[in-house]
């Protein structure tokens, strides 16, 4: 038998958070947490589980339900949570490189920066391109929940800026994708992170 399709692993996973409708916010976090580190620290990888997770969180759905709104903003700020975790994995990755300074080139520091300051941009694309691909029931509901989301910000915009901050003295022009070195670094953080996560869950049974 064919090994499962991991995007569709993911989107089950969301689906059933949302259908099980407890603790979404931090449970949706832990489904984009642990997909995150399973995929390639690169554009493409993060936008595949954005879209993977937005999917299941609207297959979980139930449409006409109460506070439905507030269950999609929660869903919504779950993954925003857990993409500022890809933000400061990049970020610290970035420091390292600068650090050892061994064959880490200016070049390379602007495709880092390009590719993170471009997550929240691809968060809000993709799960705007889910909304709107909804039935006509949720579509609506969908949208004003990543409307009210946006109006209040994300902690992945807010982290980027930081993270823009951080590296402003270099005075770069941002351009470009994530290098080969830079995504291993990053993956390898990221994968700390979800390490930490899977081990605060194991000591709370």
């Amino acid at each position: 038998m064919a090994d499962q399709d991991p995007s569709e692993t993911i989107r089950q996973a969301a689906a059933e958070t949302m259908r099980r409708g407890e603790d979404i916010r931090r449970r949706v976090h832990d489904v984009t947490l642990e997909a995150l580190r399973s995929r390639r620290f690169d554009r493409a990888g993060i936008r595949e589980v954005v879209r993977a997770v937005s999917e299941g969180v609207t297959e979980g759905a139930q449409a006409g339900s109460s506070g439905l709104r507030h269950t999609l903003g929660e869903a919504f700020r779950g993954m925003d949570e857990a993409l500022t975790k890809s933000v400061q994995a990049g970020q610290e990755a970035l420091r390292q490189l600068a650090a050892t300074g061994r064959g880490f080139s200016e070049h390379e520091l602007k495709q880092g920066l390009a590719g993170l300051k471009k997550i929240e941009d691809d968060f809000v694309e993709t799960v705007s391109e889910v909304a709107s691909s909804a039935n006509e029931r949720l579509r609506p509901e969908l949208k004003e929940a990543l409307r009210q989301t946006l109006h209040a910000g994300t902690e992945t915009g807010r982290q980027t800026a930081r993270l823009m901050a951080e590296f402003a003295v270099t005075g770069m022009e941002l351009a470009g994708e994530f290098s080969a070195r830079f995504a291993q670094a990053a993956s390898g953080v990221l994968a700390g992170m979800a390490d930490a996560l899977q081990q605060r869950k194991t000591s709370d049974k």
